[in-house]
Formats: C-alpha cells, sequence, structure tokens
C-alpha cells in the first residue's frame, strides 16, 4: 500500500504511527500479532516455541532432543556485558552452529544449523509485535518489535507526531533506558528504528543519536527526500529478503582492545555493497571480462567499511568457491589504515593476511586457498638481477584461478601502466582475476579511462549528498592570503632540488617557492593567527587542528613558531626522516613506526592533551581522527590528494557542526577545478562552502528572522535594557507571534538555522553589527519553546556558542587580505552590468560574481599573454612570475574584486577597440605590430585588410611542432612576404617580418591541429 502525503496525515491524526507502521509492515508480508494475546513468560523474551518450530521444520532429521538443545543454545548468549552477549548471539545467529548426533543407525552425522533460512525469507516467520510486556529490572513494553522464527530481532520506539511534548530524541533517550530495565531484549537486537512520526531512523542500539540515519531510497537508484520517513525506511529496508540481507551482512562489531563498537550500514553502503555484488557476479570471468565497475563514495562516507562488508559478502557466495580478495592500495600508510579497518571487521571478513615484500605476496597469491590479502601495487615489482642470475624482464604468473577479485582503493594513476609498470605486473601475475576501484574521489579522466581498466560506474554518493544525510560534515572555506616574499635574491645560483609531490615535476620553482613561505616573518605570522584562531575556534567547539605545510623544513620552522608563543597547546610534527641528510635539529620530529602509531592514537583521542599536528603529506590520506575540525594549509595542493586532504575535517563527531579550511597560501582556484571533477564525473555538490557565502547566508537569515516579527518590535537597545526590561520586550514579542502555531515553529526553526550558521562565521568582524539581531532571537525563540512546550528534537550543535552569545560575540583579529595584497577596496557594484549578467535573478549571488570576475580576470590574462613574446632571460625572474601567479589563484576567486575594478574599463576600452576594427583576439596583437608601421605600409584600403591577409597566412601554414621545424618556418615567412609584397618596400620588408615572426611563435607556439 502506498500513500499520498495528505493520506499519510490523515491516516496519522485517525490512530498512531504505530499504527501506520504496523499496517506498512502488513503490507510487506508480516504477520501482526498483539503481544497480550501471546503465551509468554514475561521474564524472557525469546519466543522458544516459534524458534522450536522452525528448527523441526527446517531439520527434520535431528532427534527431537538436540532440537530443544538447539534452542538453547542459541536463546542463551555468553559475554560479561550487553554488547558482548549481543555480538555473542549475532555470530551465532549469522554463522550457525555445529551440532553432531548419530542416525536412526548409529551412524556418526554433523549437521551446521541456522536458526534463520537466510536464503530462503518465505521459509522464516516474520512476526510483527506489539504491545507485549517483558519484565526485568522494571515491567516495559516497546512499541513494536520484530521477531524472526521467535526471535525479537528489530525494536522500534516511536513517539505520536502530534504530541508537542515529545520528539525524536525522547524515542532514542527511551530506548537507552529499556537497555537498563529490560536488557534481556537488546541481547537479541540487530536494529533499533526511533521516529516521532515527521522523523524516522535507524541505528544501533548503545549507539548516540549523530549515528542515526534516515533511509532514504527505497529501490537504491532515485533518494526520497519528501517522502514520509518511515514509509521510505519500511520499504527501503523491510522486504524480507532486504532485512534478512542487512542482518546477515550489514552490521558487525569492532573490537577495539577490549571495547566494541557495533557498526551497521548506512543506505548508501547497502545499496552500493548490493549492486557491486550482482556486477561482480556478471563481471566474474568466464562469464564476464573482469571489469565489475567503480564505487564512488565521497571521502568519510564509510567506504572503508563498505569494502570490508563487501569482502565478507564474496568470500560466502557459494558460486565463488572460496575466492581470494587481493586489496590493493598505491601507499603503505592508505595500506595499513585499510588494513586496520578490515582486521577490525573480521566477523565480516575473516582473517586477513598482508604481504609484508614481494616475495612474501608472491607466496600468498600462489597458494590455492582463498581468503584476504593486502598489499600495495609496488609489491608486483620485477625481480633484479645480479652477477649470477638475469633480472626479470616479464612477471610470472602466480595463479591462474578465476575466483581472485582484486579491490582497488583510492585507484588513481598507479591503476593505468596496462603496457607497462606495477599495473602491467599485476594483471599477468593474476591473468584471470577481476577488479572493482572503490575511491571517495572522481578519478581523473586525464589520467586513464577509468571504464577501460574498471567498468562502469556501479554506484555514487556524492559531497551533498552525504553532508544532506549527515553521513559527513560541510566543510567551509576561509581565505587569509599570507604574501609570499621572495627572500633569495641569488635564487639562480644558491637553490637546491627538493622532494616535492609529482604533481609539479619542476623542482626549482618550488624551491624558490617554499624559501619564500619559510621566511622567518611569514611563519611567525602565520603561526600567531592559526594560534589566535584555534583558540577562539576551541572557545566554543572543543575539538584538533591539522597545519599542512610546504615541506618538511616549513613544517619544523612552523613547530618551532608555533610552540614559542604563550598559550600554545601541545604540537607535534608527523614527518618521515633520513638521519644521514637531516639536521640534527629535526632529530625530535623523526619517530619509529611504533611512535607514530602511538602518536596517531594520541591525536585521535579527543580528551588528549595533543591538539595540533603539523605534516607535509603524512595523514592527508587514509587517516580517520573524527575530532578534527580544523585544517589550516600552507601548502598548494590539486586534484585528488587536496580533496583527500580536506576532508580529513569532515568526519561526523559529537555535536561538530562542520569543518573549516583556513588558507594561507591560495588553493581556492585548485578547490573549484577539484569541484568540476567532482560534478563532471556525475557527483554533485561543492568540497567546501566559501566563508563569503556562509556570510550572505548569515545575512539573509537575519532578515528572514526580523521578517516574522512584524512592526513595532524595537530591539536595537536590547543591550542597554534592564533584565526586566529585556523580559518585558521579549513578552511582547512572544504575544504576537504565539498566536499563530505556523508562525512560532517557522521561528523556531529559522533561528536553529541562524545560529548553526552562527558558528560558522562567528570569527568574521562583519557579523558584530548583528549581535543583538542574533540574542534576541535566540531568546524570543527559547520563550517560544517554553510556551509550547516543545523540546529541541535534535542535538544544537551551537549550544556552547548559544551560552557565550549571551554575554557578547567575539571574533579574530582577521588578517585583512587587500591590504596584505596592497590594494584598496572597492565596491563591485560600479562593475558594469554586462560582468555580472545572471546575477540579479538570484539575491544570494554571491557565488556567482565571484565565478563570473574569475571568468573576466582569466579573459584578461589570456588577452594580454599574446602580447608577451619575449622568454625569461634568467630563473630568477621565472620564478617572481610562478609566485605571482599563485597570489593570483588566492586573489583570483575570493580578494581580487578590487583589482578587477580598475581593470574593467581598460577591458571595455579593448572590446571596444577590438569591435570598432573589426579584429578577432587572435588578430589584434598583429594589428598594433602592422598599424606601428603604416607610414611605410602602401595600402590604399583599410590596415586590418593586411591585418586580416597576414594572420590567415600565418594559421594557414601552422603545423603540429612547426616551432622545431625550419621547413615549416620557412613557408610562414613565404606566405607573410607575398601578403606584403608590393604593400612593403623590400628593405622594410625583413624587419617588419621578423616581429610578426616573433609574435606568432609567442601566440601560436603550442598551436594544435
Amino acid at each position: 500500500m502506498r500513500f499520498l502525503p495528505s493520506q499519510e496525515m490523515s491516516m496519522t491524526k485517525e490512530a498512531t504511527i504505530e499504527q501506520a507502521a504496523i499496517d506498512w509492515l502488513t503490507d510487506l508480508g508480516y504477520t501482526h500479532v498483539n503481544g497480550s494475546t501471546l503465551p509468554q513468560n514475561a521474564n524472557e523474551v525469546v519466543l522458544k516455541d516459534q524458534l522450536l518450530a522452525f528448527i523441526k521444520k527446517q531439520y527434520p532429521q535431528l532427534p527431537s532432543e538436540l532440537q530443544a538443545v538447539a534452542v538453547a543454545e542459541f536463546a542463551n548468549t555468553k559475554g560479561a556485558d550487553l554488547l558482548y552477549r549481543n555480538r555473542d548471539f549475532h555470530l551465532k545467529l549469522t554463522k550457525g552452529l555445529d551440532f553432531e548426533y548419530k542416525d536412526a543407525h548409529k551412524q556418526d552425522k554433523a549437521v551446521h544449523i541456522y536458526p534463520i533460512d537466510f536464503q530462503h525469507p518465505e521459509n522464516n516467520t516474520f512476526w510483527c509485535v506489539n504491545q507485549f510486556s517483558i519484565v526485568g529490572k522494571n515491567k516495559r513494553r516497546p512499541d513494536i518489535i520484530i521477531y524472526i522464527n521467535g526471535l525479537p530481532l528489530v525494536v522500534f520506539e516511536l513517539k505520536n507526531w502530534f504530541d508537542e511534548n515529545t520528539n525524536i530524541a525522547e524515542a532514542l533517550n527511551q530506548i537507552g533506558h529499556y537497555t537498563k530495565d529490560i536488557p534481556q531484549l537488546f541481547e537479541y537486537n540487530m536494529l533499533t528504528i526511533i521516529s516521532d512520526g515527521n522523523e524516522a531512523q535507524h541505528g544501533m542500539f548503545n549507539a548516540k543519536s549523530e549515528w542515526y540515519a534516515a533511509w532514504k531510497s527505497i529501490d537504491g537508484t532515485t533518494l526520497v527526500d519528501d517522502d514520509f520517513q518511515m514509509h521510505t525506511l519500511l520499504f527501503g529496508l523491510f522486504p524480507k529478503e532486504r532485512l534478512l540481507n542487512y542482518i546477515k551482512n550489514f552490521i558487525f562489531f569492532e573490537d577495539h582492545n577490549g571495547t566494541l563498537i557495533k557498526k551497521g550500514a548506512k543506505y548508501h553502503q547497502f545499496f552500493g555493497v548490493n549492486f557491486a555484488v550482482e556486477a561482480a557476479k556478471k563481471a566474474i570471468k568466464p562469464f564476464g571480462d573482469g571489469r565489475i565497475g567503480v564505487i564512488w563514495h565521497t571521502q568519510g562516507s564509510g567506504k572503508s567499511i563498505s569494502m570490508a562488508i563487501y569482502a565478507g559478502i564474496l568470500r560466502s557466495l557459494p558460486e565463488l568457491k572460496n575466492p581470494t580478495i587481493v586489496v590493493q592500495v598505491d601507499r603503505s600508510d592508505l595500506d595499513f589504515q585499510l588494513y586496520e579497518n578490515f582486521v577490525l571487521a573480521k566477523d565480516l571478513v575473516g582473517d586477513v593476511q598482508h604481504a609484508d615484500s614481494t616475495d612474501d605476496l608472491r607466496r600468498l597469491l600462489s597458494t590455492g586457498s582463498g581468503g584476504v590479502i593486502f598489499t600495495t601495487i609496488e609489491k608486483f615489482r620485477l625481480k633484479m638481477g645480479n652477477d649470477e642470475k638475469l633480472g626479470e624482464i616479464e612477471h610470472p604468473i602466480l595463479s591462474e584461478r578465476e575466483n581472485i577479485i582484486v579491490m582497488a582503493d583510492e585507484a588513481h594513476r598507479t591503476q593505468y601502466g596496462l603496457l607497462s609498470g606495477f599495473a602491467s605486473n599485476l594483471r599477468k601475475a593474476l591473468p584471470n582475476a577481476s577488479f572493482i576501484g572503490f575511491t571517495g574521489t572522481p578519478v581523473d579522466s586525464k589520467d586513464a579511462d577509468t571504464q577501460e581498466v574498471f567498468g562502469e560506474t556501479i554506484h555514487v554518493y556524492d559531497i551533498k549528498q552525504a553532508v544532506e544525510d549527515k553521513a559527513t560534515v560541510p566543510i567551509y572555506y576561509e581565505p587569509r592570503l599570507a604574501k609570499l616574499h621572495l627572500s633569495n635574491e641569488n635564487i639562480d645560483q644558491d637553490v637546491d632540488a627538493i622532494t616535492i609531490d609529482e604533481e609539479d615535476a619542476s623542482n626549482l620553482k618550488w624551491a624558490a617557492i617554499e624559501d619564500a613561505a619559510g621566511s622567518a616573518e611569514r611563519v611567525a605570522k602565520i603561526a600567531a593567527d592559526i594560534l589566535n584562531h584555534f583558540k577562539n575556534r576551541t572557545d566554543t567547539l572543543p575539538g584538533k587542528a591539522m597545519v599542512v605545510c610546504m615541506s618538511r623544513r616549513n613544517s619544523v620552522k612552523m613547530y618551532d613558531a608555533l610552540t614559542a608563543l604563550e598559550g600554545c597547546p601541545e604540537v607535534a610534527v608527523v614527518m618521515t626522516g633520513n638521519i644521514s641528510k637531516d639536521p640534527i635539529e629535526w632529530n625530535p620530529h623523526i619517530r619509529t613506526q611504533d611512535a607514530t602509531e602511538a602518536l596517531k592514537k594520541r591525536f585521535r583521542n579527543s580528551k588528549d592533551t595533543l591538539e595540533i599536528v603539523i605534516v607535509r603529506d603524512m595523514w592527508l590520506t587514509g587517516f580517520d581522527a573524527p575530532c578534527v575540525h580544523t585544517m589550516y594549509v600552507d601548502k598548494v595542493m590539486k586534484g585528488h590528494s587536496l580533496m583527500q586532504a580536506i576532508t580529513r575535517t569532515n568526519r561526523v563527531f559529537k555535536d561538530k557542526p562542520s569543518g573549516v579550511i583556513v588558507d594561507y597560501i591560495g588553493i581556492g582556484d585548485q578547490l573549484k577545478t577539484a569541484t568540476n571533477k567532482y560534478t563532471g564525473s556525475g557527483g554533485k555538490g561543492e568540497p567546501t562552502i566559501d566563508m563569503r557565502q556562509a556570510l550572505e547566508m548569515f545575512y539573509n537569515q537575519v532578515i528572514i528572522c526580523k521578517s516574522l516579527l512584524g512592526e513595532n518590535i524595537d530591539y536595537s537597545h536590547w543591550k542597554g535594557l534592564r533584565d526586566n526590561d529585556k523580559m518585558l520586550l521579549v513578552r511582547s514579542a512572544l504575544s504576537r507571534i504565539i498566536k499563530f502555531d505556523e508562525v512560532a515553529n517557522q521561528y523556531m526553526l529559522e533561528e536553529k538555522k541562524l545560529t548553526g550558521l552562527l558558528s560558522i562565521v562567528k570569527s568574521q568582524p562583519e557579523i558584530q553589527d548583528f549581535a543583538i539581531d542574533v540574542l534576541f532571537a535566540q531568546h524570543l525563540s527559547k520563550a517560544i519553546r517554553n510556551a509550547k512546550s516543545v523540546k529541541s528534537g535534535k542535538r544544537n550543535a551551537a549550544n556552547e556558542v548559544k551560552e557565550l552569545i549571551s554575554r557578547s560575540i567575539e571574533s579574530d583579529d582577521i588578517i585583512d587580505v587587500f591590504a596584505m595584497a596592497g590594494i584598496e577596496r572597492a565596491d563591485i557594484s560600479i562593475l558594469d552590468e554586462t560582468f555580472l549578467l545572471g546575477a540579479k535573478k538570484d539575491k544570494d549571488s554571491m557565488a556567482i560574481k565571484i565565478e563570473l570576475l574569475k571568468n573576466i580576470l582569466k579573459d584578461e590574462v589570456k588577452l594580454r599573454m599574446p602580447k608577451n613574446i619575449k622568454k625569461y632571460t634568467s630563473l630568477k625572474e621565472e620564478i617572481e612570475k610562478v609566485i605571482e601567479r599563485y597570489h593570483l589563484n588566492a586573489i583570483d576567486s575570493y580578494t581580487a574584486i578590487a583589482e578587477l575594478v580598475h581593470r574593467a574599463q581598460e577591458m571595455q576600452d579593448e572590446d571596444k577597440r577590438k569591435s570598432e576594427l573589426g579584429l578577432s583576439d587572435e588578430e589584434l596583437a598583429f594589428y598594433d605590430i602592422i598599424a606601428a608601421k603604416k607610414e611605410i605600409i602602401n595600402e590604399s584600403g583599410p590596415i586590418q585588410n593586411v591585418v586580416h591577409a597576414v594572420v590567415k597566412a600565418v594559421k594557414s601554414n601552422l603545423q603540429i611542432d612547426w616551432m622545431n621545424k625550419e621547413d615549416a618556418k620557412a613557408a610562414i615567412r613565404l606566405a607573410v612576404k607575398k601578403e606584403l609584397r608590393g604593400k612593403v618596400s623590400i628593405s622594410e620588408l625583413n624587419g617588419i617580418l621578423q616581429e610578426i615572426m616573433e609574435q606568432a611563435e609567442g601566440q601560436f607556439s603550442e598551436w594544435r591541429a
């Protein structure tokens, strides 16, 4: 049965959300049973008669006494506490138990028994039971219990949608009380559902509220955002075969040194993995071509868990006949992190083996047994020769089995050397293996054709959806440009090549940038700003931070500068070391692997005093520390490396509302480029939200709150009022707004949004002007809640901010990026409207304006570049140009508005001149050359006619790599001479021809057909 929203509303008024859930479960084939009619001992929760009936039907060959023993084995759990007993039952439920017996002929027999038939849902009994009282420490009656074969596997706690005194948070709180009052029920609990009618969420019974989530799809491909959440949850997860699949394959326990954590998959993991399982069945040889596909689940949304679940399901598929799963990564740090996650999920995947060397890998893959093997791709190397033996020229075949699946984590460049290299060796070693890629970032299309390597995209879970689902928190971007100065005047002679990201091989350029970035004055300024920003942020939101520096040298400099400041918390540098080359002063920062792992555990612990780590590359990928909420970036990054780095801040953690990226070097444009890769690959949502955009949202939210008040409510003198006058003013506003439920509810919702935005923009000085608006809105909202007896339905991420805001709104002494860039402030409104086409259609148009202005600047630079045809005369000049470009990268997107204003008129003049002359962009530079010599040109018509002919002559004779071909250059000279012959004297021809050729070389040097 499917209800329209209006029908749902009516139905819920007539009955309750409990009855609605029962009706929908009945539609799904569940049998509704009134618990008060069950002949059951109130102290017991397992319906043993039902379980015994199932075992008798399923295993009729067992002697009756053994059938009774089996019931007792499944009903009795072992463990020191509730969670351990729950795990003990889960393992017996999903993996079954072995029983031995003698048949009628006294022959020894053995049988493996499951209390549920997972393969054939129709063989089980599904009961939806309500009104069932259970006696423990206290007598309690959960709203609904789902019994499968007499086992109470799912508990629903539901609150009435129309009871203003209750909400979903209270439903979860009640579950907590149940675990104390009737713990025997939760020994068997696989899944808990909480709902207040409006919201419906699923989770593990012992989890906190941030780990409960809505189920947003019924079919796994279409998201349902505006439906009745309970309907989507039930029809998306509770069809019988799906619920059994979820219980068996998508729930597991992690053992962290004796502390158990129970985890269950979210909807995107459930559907993504199941789609991948079906894809594997079709793709695995000899049925398919071995290309299973790609799972793209954005950073922080549980990709490692999905991989572990997927491996566990593949291992259990009978048609794969005990497969070998090779989990392959491209770096050892990723390898170790993912390996740890798989080991923690051993309930699902079983024992995991780690290849420690090339020989170890070859030994593991040469055996015929299945299992999970971890390796880095570089272990598929060829063996080198020696004096007695030649080296390998081709990788040997290690196994020709067809049930080998290679799971590539973060598959990027290393996957695409299919003709030579490690990827080629891997395929030669395992010629019949099948491949699936798991990635948190889109694979760069420039590196290779992803479809050729892995196959079609199986499932996408993008940034936008992850943030909406609260699977990750949003990331905000705050540019705080710290200008680079070239301190080494003798750069040509003194620069030393340094190791830097392979994304830019120009080591000399990077050395100069590193030198400038590490200047003592600049580092000291940034360190002071970081400490000030971090203290302000942690005053209201406890958490930790990462500082990303350009090099190990600069990381140490930053450490020294930070720790020299008064009030600095504990800081550590995390970096690799080379004791034969590194300065002795770096020794305290060089650690063994064990010491680094110990440091990692400290940093992950939100209560540990280690609050800031400084890194260059380490811990920027494959590292999760949910308590990290801020990253300070002083290193140029791009592409997937940038995306992986910034998403260290997007993990869900307690009341953490967001992550913040503070940019000192100018990565704004790189973020935009990375965003384009996300949206171009089928995903939605930007990786960060610009702080300017956040401020615009904050301003708009203030306006919305004020508009709901109506007129005649003047709180402008709020801070000067006595407490009793404040109360009278709030009372006056309350009297107006409480009359209309819709308006009052809307006001509470809008104030919540306002306070949420406040926690993001709190450090911005502009919000000082709106402090009174926020104070009054919060006081009035609280008064409305008290008057209506409505309690907050969700944790307020800004509770601490609310307490502080009642005293004052404080802000950082923010670096003025305009002043630092040496430019004057300007009002963007004076730009010609043609530059802001479309922006006026959007009230919140800052993002559109920035994008348009950025494009204008790029066009302006492109226009001037053809005129700059002189090559750099020294390395120093080239380095200065690189540094200038990085300044423009930052200013371009976020702070160049003033500079653009100065240039706008000039650009308009250039456009006007081109239009009047009837010339193209390509022709304008040639026009300037020819027009400068018009007195020597014998042409009755306009000079433009000569320009058109000359440019056509040049372009008609261009060919690939023409600048390195003398014949090609000669052909161009000849063509231009023909056009100028008769128009220019022989004595002047060579001079003007030389300038035209220089311009052609500068303008068309990289010409492509």
